[in-house]
Parts: C-alpha cells; structure tokens; sequence
C-alpha cells in the first residue's frame, strides 16, 4: 500500500547506515525475504513485479522496522495507528 515503508539498519564497519525502501505509488507493496545468508526488500506492483530491490547481507543487518501506512478514514480504518513490526533476524 503507498506510504508503507521499510526501513533497514546495518553495519558499515565504524559506523550504521539508515537505508528505506517503500511503496512509491498506489497498488504497490513492499516484501522481506530471507535465504541463505541476503536479506532482501522489495517494492512490488499489484501484479507481483519487482519494481525496485535492495540487497544486505544478514550478517551486517541491525534492525530491519516495518512502518505500515496509516489508514485512511475514506477506508473505515483507524487513522492514529502508530504501528511498526520488528523482525528479528536468526542466523
């Protein structure tokens, strides 16, 4: 959903960098996928086709946050919903 965005924290050696990737316009979503050591975000469209991707390794990733968009009132939805989901990483 537009506004949705990922925000990704990693380790770059003396210091942390602050990346964000998100949905950019309306219909498109953001996907997190994990395998085989690469973290990978992903902005997709409605009909699944990666619009732009973003690649870390999970040894140097410190905190990946989730931020959904708002609902909007037009939607029925709640528009002071503060919410953010943190993804723990395994290795």
């Amino acid at each position: 959903m537009m506004g949705d965005y990922v925000e990704i924290v990693i380790d770059a050696g003396d210091s942390s960098r602050t990346y964000q990737i998100g949905a950019t316009r309306a219909g498109r979503r953001v996907e997190i996928s994990y395998g085989r050591g690469i973290v990978e975000v992903t902005e997709v469209t409605r009909g699944g086709t990666p619009v732009r991707t973003a690649r870390f390794m999970s040894a140097r990733v410190l905190a990946l946050v989730e931020h959904p968009a708002a609902e909007s009132k037009h939607r029925g939805g709640n528009a002071s919903v503060d919410a953010a989901s943190v993804h723990p990483l395994t290795a």
